[in-house]
């Protein structure tokens, strides 16, 4: 997310949501000139009556290298579309899922979106300055599309505009796309800036903007809302699809629901009935009743209209089954942001699903009376301005999300915690990790190797899952920096000597050229290089190791002395160790090359050719595809019962000769010598 107050990320969201922060504030300089359009009449020709709002730090620059943009493209371009890419970008690697590797995938993008500033802001500047950027920069079609163009994605890209309500209704789209099978990925985001005047001063026209610029949803003092800007991206996936692929999941999304107020008692008039009707819906959707809402997070414009209508219509919906002991707590986040418009639906979002991961309903600034146009003796529903723990318990916690349009068309979405994770299987920890980290200019690795020492001096946080995640959830540039090492203290520790420009026998420095891997071979041994106890620490430390042998292990099954090929490779050294027994030595070995060439692909290594020598063109072949690793391991099993059955004796020697003079060499020497193999054209046996 970026949201006002300096929500650059979702921590930083709720440290200000938990310490209940106003994040209204001055309009800034380069936006508009404040005072030059501040009238406190409201009814004042071409005048606001505010002179602040929910603002983002800076919306104007983009980091138009990194996203493939020109320069001259960058400079028409809607901040919007700007916003979207880095935080869609940031929301696939806090998810884990590297942006690289969802290319050519069937990952839908789902964006709410409503106002065009910018575009009144460009043709200001004069009919000179359209070009052919114009265009693409400010259509909200583009503000969807260019996601996907940029990552490469071949699911749906939707831009959508229901005004308030459009990033909870692209929300609800999504849900449908990867219910449908659509998509496997959907991104659901909403974004809002303010790049001009006009808007606000339409606004205060209709009396909508609240003259201390402070929403004050529910409380008697409310008079309108004050406006913000911001942007969210949520990354979703069916259930199972997230528990296949181990992701780390936040919250479910129970149930959702749209619909329209059709005929109500005006254009921008909110309707009771409808607000119920899609509650109602969202609740059959999910297959819940009222009685298991414990939260909703309001629409909450804080108007002395609106807020009666949505809090009756709540009660109505979700009272049923409900006493004055067990309430609905509501709460809006407009109090702390403003109303972020297309943005507002997703903020919403946001802040119920880090309400379940602290397990505490944040504070609802600015009510400290009741608003009296509210029966809130009679409706079991209550506002908790200091906030409240919701810890979680046998019952499964659940939240509604309100957001209603202006438009008419209104979306509610129900969310429930996470379900509680299998436990891992316990594995005994690597001895050292590889932390990778990149960029694509040096002076970034930099900041990103600043970065990276501060969230390892975190407490509890294990170099295991960063380097994981660092490897297999992120997107690698060109630049790069790797740090080896066995805990997150000595990772730091090199981090930050880096950082001080000293050297570190830890770290590694260097450069790759995108999309140009270096070309691997795997070259497979023969028969010989095998050892008591090989690949244990790989085979209690990486699964994909692991997962070989146990299938060469399934295949081969015990002996006739009933040892398996686990117990084989597990054996302590001693004086006649039975892996050196021709019968296991050769399934021993191709069952540890073939692990460790799964181990390699594991970590992104791909050979762009395999070469085996003896026993290990049986790895090769497995490892280039020619037949199964169950075919193999049964293949060179046999093959050692074979070579095993021969009689004993006899010796072997390497020549480093050519073939012709080995061959007249051994002449002499009739039946008792022979060439056995030809390496290659000077290397007999």
């Amino acid at each position: 997310c970026r949201l006002p107050g300096g929500a650059n990320d979702p921590a930083a969201f709720w440290d200000l949501l938990a310490n209940g922060r106003d994040a209204i504030g001055p309009i800034p300089p380069e936006r508009w000139d404040a005072d030059a359009w501040y009238d406190p009449d409201p009814d004042s020709p071409g005048r606001m009556s505010v002179r602040t709002g929910g603002f983002l730090d800076r919306v104007d620059g983009v980091d138009a290298a990194f996203f493939g943009i020109s320069p001259r493209e960058a400079q028409t371009m809607d901040p919007q579309q700007r916003l979207l890419l880095e935080v869609a970008w940031e929301a696939l690697e806090l998810a884990g899922l590297s942006p690289e590797r969802l290319a050519g995938s069937a990952t839908g993008v789902f964006v709410g979106v409503c106002t065009s500033d910018n575009f009144q802001r460009v043709l200001a500047g004069g009919i000179e300055d359209v070009d052919m950027y114009v265009a693409s920069g400010s259509a909200h079609s583009v503000v969807a599309g260019r996601i996907s163009y940029t990552l490469g994605l071949n699911g749906p890209a939707v831009a959508v505009d229901t005004s308030c309500s459009s990033s909870l209704f692209a929300l609800h789209l999504a849900c449908q796309s990867l219910r449908r099978g659509e998509s496997r990925v959907a991104l659901a985001a909403g974004v809002n800036v303010m790049c001009a005047p006009e808007i606000a001063v339409a606004m205060t026209k209709g009396h909508m903007l609240a003259p201390d610029g402070r929403c004050k949803a529910f409380d008697a003092a409310a008079d309108g809302f004050n406006r913000g800007e911001g942007c969210g991206v949520l990354v979703l996936k069916r259930l199972s699809d997230a528990v296949a692929d181990g992701d780390r999941i936040l919250a479910l999304i129970r149930g959702t629901a749209a619909n329209q107020d059709g005929r109500s008692g005006g254009l921008t008039v909110p309707s009771g009935r409808a607000q119920e009707a899609v509650i109602r819906s969202a609740l059959a959707d999910a297959g819940l009743v009222a009685s298991d809402i414990a939260y909703v997070e309001a629409h909450g414009t804080g108007t002395s209209l609106g807020d009666p209508i949505e809090v009756r219509a709540l009660a109505a919906a979700l009272g049923e089954g409900r006493s004055t002991a067990d309430p609905l707590v509501i709460g809006s986040v407009k109090t702390n942001l403003g109303h972020l418009e297309a943005a507002a639906g997703v903020a919403g979002v946001v802040k119920v699903v880090l309400s379940l991961l602290h397990e505490r309903i944040p504070p609802h600034l600015h009510f400290k009376r009741p608003s009296p146009h509210i029966p809130w003796s009679e409706i079991p529903v209550i506002v908790e301005p200091a906030g409240r723990p919701w810890p979680g318990g046998p019952r499964p916690r659940r939240a509604g999300v309100s957001s209603f349009g202006f438009s008419g068309t209104n979306v509610h979405v129900l969310l429930e915690e996470a379900p509680v994770p299998e436990p891992r299987h316990a594995e005994a920890d690597r001895p050292l990790h590889v932390l990778p980290l990149s960029a694509r200019t040096p002076a970034a690795v930099g900041a990103l190797a600043a970065r990276t020492a501060d969230a390892l001096g975190v407490a509890g946080v294990d170099l295991a899952d960063a380097a994981h995640t660092a490897g297999a959830g992120r997107s690698h540039f060109g630049e790069r920096l790797a740090v080896v090492a066995a805990d997150a203290a000595a990772a730091r520790e090199a981090l930050a000597a880096f950082g001080q420009g000293a050297p570190h026998p830890a770290v590694q420095r260097g450069a790759n050229a995108p999309g140009d891997p270096p070309e691997v071979v795997f070259l497979f041994t023969g028969q010989g290089a095998q050892s008591p106890q090989m690949g244990q620490l790989f085979y209690r430390t990486s699964p994909p190791f692991r997962e070989v042998i146990d299938r060469c292990d399934a295949a081969l099954g015990p002996d006739a002395a009933g040892r398996s090929l686990g117990a084989v490779l597990a054996e302590p050294p001693s004086d006649d160790p039975t892996i050196h027994k021709t019968a296991w030595s050769h399934a021993a070995n191709f069952a540890v090359e073939v692990a460790l060439a799964a181990l390699w692909r594991s970590w992104g290594v791909e050979p762009a050719a395999v070469i085996g020598h003896s026993l290990g063109e049986y790895a090769a072949a497995c490892v280039a595809g020619v037949f199964t690793v169950e075919d193999g391991i049964r293949f060179t099993a046999e093959r050692g019962r074979i070579m095993a059955a021969l009689p004993p004796g006899g010796s072997m020697a390497a020549i480093f000769a050519p073939v012709e003079e080995v061959t007249r060499a051994v002449i002499p020497y009739g039946e008792r010598l022979a060439i056995g193999a030809i390496n290659a054209a000077d290397s007999v046996v």
